[in-house]
């Protein structure tokens, strides 16, 4: 069973991405007065709360949709290399006519302050038309009502022809309270809360134009994100939502990173930042990898942020189609083992990341990239027995301990895994300076060859023993 689905459409800068934001309660959106900020659909599950504690909660998808019309205006349509973004136009509103076709119910946002504009009445014809064929159910909102002296500028959006207007600020949380209440009695009845847990996150991160958002088009089996020649044009992190072979899973597409010293506006930031926070909410990140170009230092970047993060990768070899064969720097042939060397030694930090070559326009590749990111899901959420455990480190100190300029000989005191996601050993020692970067690189090559932890990041915890406290002088005379 899929959620109910609820969308928020309107002209540009009405405040529809605030409108998700304080609907789901945390920033969804990036919201900036940029016109056309919002360029795909942009979702959040959100739990609805009755007006009485005794109701039960309803689970809905909220959607949010660029604006109709946008880069009408001369202003907002190039960007900062001159790129006609008006060419963006199309794929934006083919994105918001999806939303409308296949939500429950929609709500049409206006600005009580500016008050109903021509545009406004254009795209309330439209959503006249389109609202009818999908039998979704249309309710007027007029945003901005930051106080009493706009309430009257409000009343203006029942002229559309859709009923009185729902008021609220999503600025200010003026009327919050009330508009969320109506909300609840407007949404259709929820599903369970299982249908809102996906079996896995999947964060798909990488440089500009690296194929991101065609892979996630790929995995959808719909247009679901804009893909375009354009380098930028994802600027939101975008759940998608998709299954395969039964399984539920999320893949978030992500802004393309870039030199930070190169972004041009504010909304680059926040988008790079999404970008970098979806590592940290999904359970395995897939870095796309353009395989016509040579490494970047973005990358690089990239992958010391995944590994310092102890986040499961899959490195996502793609437009593999178009590499292989080619000459490499020797003149041969690059194949999938010169490759295989290549990123070994350009990402030492992800050198035990398994590695799927594929071609996201082509289709090939992508069950093999989904089925290894299952497995390195799988393989974090293991735990290694205690005494496995030290018989493993018992073999490793024998085999090659430390070694000690002052003859001091390692010990360890115990050993215990502690967490899972990622895999959490600490390491009780007599004298933690023995086991120095260098020796524990060692012991964490040993531990993936011989736990289940072949392919995952395993954070490992050194700690010495406390030295005894000396008794107080006090103490002392009384004893």
């Amino acid at each position: 069973m899929s959620l109910p689905r609820i969308a928020i459409v309107g002209r540009p800068n009405v405040g529809k991405s605030s409108l998700l934001n304080m609907i789901a309660r945390e920033r969804v959106s990036i919201v900036d007065s940029t016109p056309g900020v919002t360029r795909d659909r942009v979702s959040a599950v959100v739990e609805l709360q009755g007006p009485l504690r005794t109701e039960e909660p309803r689970l809905v998808e909220v959607v949010d949709t660029g604006g109709f019309g946008v880069y009408t205006a001369e202003g907002a349509r190039f960007n900062e290399i001159g790129e006609d973004l008006s060419s963006l136009s199309g794929a934006i509103e083919a994105q918001i006519d999806h939303a409308v076709r296949t939500s429950d119910l929609i709500l049409f946002v206006t600005d009580a302050q500016a008050g109903v504009t021509a545009l406004d009445e254009t795209f309330a014809q439209v959503l006249r038309e389109k609202s009818a064929s999908a039998g979704a159910r249309v309710v007027p909102v007029a945003n901005k009502v930051d106080a009493e002296v706009w309430e009257a500028h409000a009343f203006e959006a029942a002229g559309l022809g859709f009923g009185e207007p729902i008021m609220v600020s999503a600025q200010t949380k003026n009327f919050r309270r009330v508009f969320l209440e109506r909300l609840y009695t407007l949404a259709p009845q929820t599903a369970s809360a299982r249908d809102a847990d996906p079996d896995m996150r999947l964060a798909i991160v990488g440089k500009r134009n690296a194929g991101k958002s065609t892979l996630v088009n790929a995995l959808a089996r719909e247009e679901r994100v804009i893909v375009s020649e354009i380098a930028g044009t994802t600027r939101d992190s975008i759940d998608v939502r998709f299954e395969m072979d039964g399984r539920s899973l999320v893949a978030i597409d992500t802004a393309g990173l870039r030199r930070r010293n190169s972004l041009p506006s504010r909304v680059e930031c926040y988008a790079q930042q999404r970008a970098i926070q979806s590592i940290d909410r999904a359970d395995v990140a897939l870095l796309m990898i353009d395989a016509t170009q040579r490494l970047s230092k973005i990358d690089k970047t990239l992958s010391s942020q995944i590994a310092e993060r102890f986040h499961p990768c899959v490195l996502v070899v793609n437009k593999w189609d178009l590499a292989e064969g080619r000459p490499g720097r020797s003149g041969r042939p690059v194949g999938i083992e010169d490759y295989r060397a290549y990123l070994s030694k350009e990402l030492p930090g992800l050198s035990r990341a398994p590695i799927v070559f594929m071609s996201a326009t082509e289709g090939t590749g992508l069950r093999e990239a989904v089925s290894v990111a299952f497995e390195l899901y799988e393989q974090g959420r293991q735990r290694a027995p205690t005494g496995r455990l030290n018989a493993i480190f018992e073999e490793i100190l024998s085999r090659r301990g430390p070694t000690s300029r002052l003859g001091r000989q390692a010990k360890i005191l115990y050993v215990a895994q502690v967490a899972s996601s990622p895999p959490t050993i600490v390491l009780k020692v007599n004298h933690e300076a023995l086991f120095s970067a260098q020796y524990q690189r060692y012991i964490l090559n040993r531990l993936a060859e011989v736990t289940p932890f072949r392919e995952v990041p395993i954070r490992l915890l050194i700690r010495g023993r406390e030295r005894e406290e000396k008794p107080s002088r006090a103490s002392a005379r009384g004893a």
